[in-house]
């Protein structure tokens, strides 16, 4: 398995050099030569824990990595970090299995992933004889910024820096950045949205003065976003251990076909279910939930990716996001792969702000379905749910289980259907306790112990250990002071 760039298929890398790189030269993201297939069959699957599972599906990704080298990586990522056994619990509410991906150290979906990518990159140095340090870039929209510190604090020669909006993440998220300890990390607030914090991360890999600046210090530049394809591989175990617990407790039969729901942002957790489907995983429908920044539900609607719209700052943060980087990932595949039109349809994003696909590309659309949340339908989902079902969730699962509720009325589709939960509800408590009707509360930390008390449910000691934390990261910069930010931290050594 080689990886070719959605730009330019002449752009050929081993796993090992793909993970490192983090993105093509070319501003491509890395995608496998050829969509590989599962070879085994769904029962054969049967009774896996989640890292036997891990290693079954990444091993056909991995191909240059030892099967000791790659258990390995699976072995130090899902262990007691976790505080569930099963890595992934499912949770049977109002007809819907919501699969609860946020038992990681940060309490969402990010941990998945980024608990295993630092252990991917250095195996990867390893394999691959580079004596260089690296620095590790990424914009977050709020969860992916502490999962990456987590998971990469501390790791001998790698550098890592988070770019995040100012104001566009909730207070407990900002806290689990600002108070992160570790050596080699670095956490910058810029004024902007996470749209800008992303364009300019973009910016600074395609900067080739930065890139020469680096070389001479014996730097790699590299992502942890989910445009890293050592990152976007890992979201697909999950998919399949989700359809195997229904079938393991006689929910589905085998091969019945399911469907997923998403919240969806920057498309790199459907585009994982969506390669999950491509190697044999029964799924009907993929349904690709949005907030009121709803540029994706347009495009799956109409065809049209158009960004010239107001953002939104939603109760859902981390989904507030109008440039969805990843579907350049399935523009490519829609399109028959061709190189040259998925760079002219990026191309034309960036320069005339919006795209449209050909009625071809269109056909191949059908099995996604785009819908979105108003804020009012978000908190009634919240109170909803803990009223009938005593089931407590964050705003961003609610925007995937309002979607839901509209698309199982509106045509009558009985599959059985997974959610995928992505934060705990403690990571958003004051936008859940306002959906509650909880009033009069200004302090965050209280309203968790109300919401707790209520749940009859513990706060997560990671989140209860923030009140008091000292602020460590103080800066913010303006869109355009990005580089000099990068420049000053790697000026301080790696």
């Amino acid at each position: 398995m080689n990886y070719i760039s959605t730009r330019n298929k002449n752009i050929l890398k081993s796993p090992s050099q793909a993970i490192i790189q983090g993105i093509s030269e070319d501003g491509g993201l890395f995608v496998p030569e050829e969509m590989p297939i599962l070879k085994e069959s769904i029962d054969q699957l049967m009774g896996k824990g989640y890292k036997d599972l891990a290693f079954t599906i990444m091993k056909y990704f991995f191909t240059d990595f030892k099967e000791e080298e790659l258990r390995n990586c699976i072995d130090l990522a899902y262990n007691n970090k976790f505080d569930s056994e099963e890595i992934v619990p499912i949770v049977q509410r109002d007809g819907a299995f919501f699969l609860e991906l946020f038992h990681g150290p940060t309490l969402a979906f990010k941990d998945m992933a980024l608990s295993i990518l630092p252990h991917l990159i250095n195996t990867a140095l390893k394999k691959l004889s580079i004596d260089k340090k690296i620095l590790i870039l990424t914009a977050t929209s709020g969860d992916t910024g502490k999962a990456a510190l987590e998971g990469f604090s501390d790791v001998d020669n790698i550098k890592i820096m988070v770019f995040y909006p100012q104001d566009g993440v909730s207070q407990i998220q900002k806290l689990q950045m600002l108070t992160h300890q570790g050596d080699n990390t670095s956490v910058v607030g810029i004024n902007g949205n996470f749209d800008d914090a992303q364009n300019g991360v973009k910016n600074l890999f395609n900067d080739n003065n930065l890139k020469k600046e680096l070389s001479d210090n014996n730097i790699l530049l590299s992502s942890a976003n989910s445009i890293n394809i050592g990152r976007l591989v890992p979201q697909i175990v999950y998919y399949f251990y989700g359809y195997l617990n229904l079938l393991e407790n006689k929910e589905i039969k085998s091969g019945e076909k399911i469907n997923v729901v998403v919240p969806t942002g920057n498309f790199g957790n459907i585009l994982a279910a969506y390669y999950a489907k491509s190697m044999g995983l029964p799924i009907n429908k993929l349904i690709c939930a949005s907030n009121e920044n709803n540029v994706l539900t347009d495009f799956f609607n109409t065809g049209t990716y158009d960004i010239q719209r107001d953002f939104k700052m939603t109760s859902s943060p981390s989904m507030d996001i109008l440039i969805s980087s990843n579907l350049e990932r399935l523009i490519f595949e829609i399109s028959d792969r061709e190189d040259g039109l998925t760079k002219e349809l990026v191309n034309d994003l960036q320069v005339r702000k919006k795209y449209k696909i050909s009625p071809e590309m269109g056909e191949k659309l059908r099995d996604f379905y785009g819908d979105f949340a108003h804020e009012n339908q978000v908190e009634k989902s919240i109170a909803q749910l803990f009223k009938t079902s005593a089931y407590l969730i964050d705003t961003h699962t609610s925007v995937a289980y309002s979607v839901y509720k509209d698309y199982k009325e509106s045509t009558g589709d009985k599959s059985k259907t997974l959610i995928a939960s992505t934060a705990s509800p403690f990571k958003f408590g004051a936008s859940v306790g306002k959906a509650l009707g909880i009033k009069d509360i200004k302090d965050d930390f209280e309203m968790l112990e109300v919401l707790a008390r209520m749940s009859n449910s513990d706060i997560p000691e990671n989140i209860k250990d923030l009140k008091g934390k000292r602020i460590i990261h103080k800066n913010i910069c303006q869109k355009h002071e990005m580089k000099s930010m990068v420049e000053k931290f790697i000026g301080s050594g790696v």
